[in-house]
């Protein structure tokens, strides 16, 4: 197994190679669907967009362009 040196050393020339190739570190926070909470809250949030005319709109929109993508490369999700 690696010392943590070793592993640090690693994760900092990987780093380095990103950089160097024009990329730069973004950190995020996601939200953790592995808890309770993460259900209701997306069940509330989805009534709260429910018959919203904008959110039909932009779901037609999200399923034409998928649905072009599909054709023009082949690609699934």
């Amino acid at each position: 197994m690696p010392s943590a040196n070793a592993s640090a050393l690693k994760v900092a020339r990987s780093r380095e190679r990103k950089r160097a190739a024009g990329l730069r570190p973004v950190p995020f926070w996601v939200l953790d669907t592995r808890q309770d909470s993460y259900a209701t809250e997306l069940r509330m949030q989805y009534l709260a967009l429910k018959g919203d005319l904008g959110e039909a709109q932009a779901t037609t929109l999200r399923r034409q362009l998928h649905s072009g993508w599909v054709r023009r490369s082949g690609g699934t999700w």
